[in-house]
């Protein structure tokens, strides 16, 4: 779809996107869902935020209707989803300025890109947990002799009150054998993937034109959907 923007500019997008590391790529097109705010300050913006304005951006290129698919874990069967950008924004909230809280006499503050970014080497789930947990404590734990890892299920807990989106799941149930489950939904992931899709099916379309007529890259983006579907039907008659 992206009928709010050219397919030059999709182009562009997906150029300077396309060898990014996912968290650096999500905030390439944050500074494309939030034009109104700086680039410097996406990384500090809360990740519930940040994935509520992917959801608006991708809603006005594509639509509220997501078509996803993910693999049953108990017997791999392939399931088909339907998604839409209305339900996974419901009962989430923005948050431009990082919310602080506090725990146990600590204070701590919701996660954004820059912690992910921290933590990204970490292959043990639980390390890179606890290492989160340390990144976002604004409190010295050898004053207050407190435990963090001791505060971790309690902490992950206030984080998810303050910032419901930053952490999108769904919950599952296989057709062929019952089980149930739940999915994470990787929101810059989600988009970037629809992002390449188009892009790429447009550098096809314009490679079958240049090498049928002859034309440039600039004159093939410069022909409407309608008239450039026109001409590739009539190459492949």
């Amino acid at each position: 779809m992206l009928s709010a923007y050219s397919p030059a500019q999709l182009l562009a997008l997906w150029e300077q996107g396309v060898r990014r590391h996912p968290i650096d790529r999500a905030l390439l097109l944050g500074t494309w869902a939030r034009p109104d705010m700086p680039p410097s300050r996406l990384p500090d913006l809360p990740l519930g935020t940040l994935n509520r304005a992917l959801l608006r951006f991708r809603e006005s290129c594509f639509g509220s209707h997501i078509n996803a698919c993910a693999d049953c874990e108990y017997c791999g069967t392939r399931l088909e989803l339907v998604l839409d950008t209305g339900q996974l924004l419901a009962d989430t909230h923005d948050n431009d300025t990082l919310t602080e809280f506090e725990i146990a006499g600590m204070r701590f503050r919701i996660p954004c890109s820059r912690d992910l970014a921290a933590i990204v080497m970490e292959q043990d789930i639980s390390t890179a947990a606890l290492k989160l947990l340390q990144q976002c404590c604004l409190s010295d734990s050898a004053e207050t002799g407190m435990d963090l890892a001791s505060l971790f299920t309690k902490v992950e807990g206030a984080m998810e009150t303050f910032d419901p989106a930053a952490d999108i799941s769904l919950s599952l149930a296989c057709e062929e054998c019952g089980h149930h489950s739940s999915m994470n939904v990787d929101i810059g992931a989600l988009l970037w993937n629809e992002i390449d899709i188009h892009a790429r099916t447009l550098l096809a379309d314009v490679h079958r034109l240049a090498r049928a007529y002859g034309w440039t890259e600039p004159e093939i983006l410069a022909l409407s959907p309608q008239r450039r579907a026109a001409y590739l039907d009539m190459v492949d008659a």
